[in-house]
């Protein structure tokens, strides 16, 4: 298992998980979810460019996971 922000890595990985804090009232827990290959791509699109998505940071992210993949 890797933990890593660089979208360089996380497009290297077999699985993607997603892990991120929740707040409820006055908990905080930790959560994590299995990410589809959709969302893989969105989350590593996220890791290089920044919350907003475009067309140009989601075909760089499917291109560097497809090229992971060979």
């Amino acid at each position: 298992m890797t933990v890593t922000h660089l979208p360089q890595v996380a497009a290297q990985g077999h699985q993607h998980l997603f892990v991120h804090k929740v707040r409820d009232n006055d908990a905080t827990r930790t959560a994590v979810s299995k990410l589809s290959k959709t969302e893989r791509i969105e989350e590593v699109a996220r890791m290089l460019g920044g919350i907003d998505l475009t067309k140009e940071s989601l075909a760089h992210a499917k291109k560097m996971v497809v090229t992971a993949k060979s």
